[in-house]
């Protein structure tokens, strides 16, 4: 069993000089957090040379109603695999809720409804996964490697992905600009 509360539902970030660049200025929407392990989605990290549409054609999808927005990095575990983030106003076969914050998908139906105009009202295309094995996540948090916020619906739909970072730690009361990469010592 985790020592540190289910994270589900909520958004992780991560500190300042975490010793990873793959995770500098994270936000990660957490989907699973229990005794077995823990995966989230990146949310703030657009693919400089991916949208949807172009992600599509290489499924042999044609776009129809679906806009052309950019795919997320969601982290780097199977950076070929996709999911896809949304408000838990649509479910289907595969989709798992995630409380009421968002829901996840991660099978090619979702995709046909996005592009008939039938699916999810808000959503975000991922690729790739953060993902931690039993206690990983837990041992991590106890280093000052991340930080907690809640799970705001604005700042995951509708704040630009640029801005996730700093807006959800000012949800907990942080301003980045007084963040150091370095912990103090007494």
């Amino acid at each position: 069993m985790t020592n540190a509360p289910f994270l589900s539902g909520q958004l992780l970030l991560s500190m300042p000089g975490i010793g990873d660049e793959r995770f500098e200025r994270t936000v990660i929407a957490m989907c699973v957090h229990d005794e077995d392990g823990a995966l989230g989605l990146v949310v703030n990290r657009p693919m400089p040379d991916l949208s949807l549409h172009g992600l599509l054609d290489q499924l042999g999808i044609a776009p129809g109603a679906a806009p052309d927005v950019p795919v997320l990095a969601g982290g780097p575990v199977e950076p070929g695999r996709g999911f896809v983030l949304h408000e838990a106003d649509y479910a289907a076969a595969g989709t798992i809720r995630v409380g009421n914050a968002w829901a996840f998908t991660s099978t090619l139906d979702i995709l046909h409804a996005i592009t008939r105009g039938q699916g999810p009202r808000r959503w975000h295309m991922v690729l790739g996964y953060a993902g931690w094995s039993a206690g990983q996540l837990d041992g991590e948090m106890h280093r000052h490697g991340w930080h907690l916020a809640p799970g705001d619906a604005a700042t995951v739909w509708d704040v630009p992905a640029g801005e996730r970072w700093e807006r959800a730690f000012a949800l907990t009361g942080v301003a980045v600009a007084n963040l150091v990469a370095t912990p103090g010592r007494a």
